[in-house]
């Protein structure tokens, strides 16, 4: 008898460990239904499982919230035909699908940037767009997004302390997030932390 199958769906949010308010000022906050990647595990290639098996895959990625509008389209596209467009999707399909969805979370990113004058994030959004691969986006929302957002938080961050009426409080409060300089630090501190400091 055939191995089980085993589906593994690993949620891989752009942002990572940002917090919710760091997209509560403005930011456009990447849809979460455009971030999953799913590894299918099997004892059985993709060429070689049977229609019960493939449709279970296809089933787990549209049981994923995080699964965005291509991907549940082509999803759904793949389960109403032929088991050889189920398998097309699972071998090729998915990724391409995936790409859509990941284009659609960056240009929600670089327009919140746009907003924010958040200079690396959007030249790296923008090059993402005019020439990225499916692979190169993913990487980018996956880890390099969280990266060009701390160094734009850290630029904000830094240049408050050219306010000449600046407070102690908020200068002792300022030099902590950029001693710190973790990106969740800096994200926490330019949404919220900077407001919650008294005088």
């Amino acid at each position: 008898m055939r191995a089980a199958l085993f589906v593994t769906a690993t949620a891989l949010a752009p942002a990572l460990l940002f917090t919710v308010p760091a997209f509560a000022t403005g930011s456009a906050a990447p849809s979460t239904t455009t971030t999953t990647a799913v590894a299918v595990v099997s004892g059985t290639p993709v060429e070689e499982m049977s229609e019960g098996e493939l449709r279970a895959a296809i089933a787990v990625i549209l049981a994923d919230e995080d699964s965005g509008r291509g991907v549940v389209r082509e999803a759904n596209e793949a389960l109403n035909g032929t088991v050889e467009d189920m398998r097309a999707f699972l071998e090729t399909g998915y990724r391409l699908a995936q790409a859509e969805d990941d284009r659609v979370a960056i240009a929600r990113i670089l327009h919140g940037a746009t907003q924010n004058h958040d200079k690396r994030v959007i030249e790296e959004a923008n090059e993402l767009l005019d020439s990225g691969s499916p692979e190169e986006m993913r990487a980018w929302l996956e880890t390099g997004y969280r990266l060009a957002q701390a160094e734009d938080d850290a630029v904000y961050i830094a240049r408050m302390l050219t306010d000449p009426n600046i407070s102690d409080a908020l200068r002792a409060a300022v030099n902590a997030a950029l001693d710190d300089g973790s990106p969740e630090a800096l994200r926490y501190f330019r949404e919220v932390g900077q407001y919650e400091v008294d005088g």
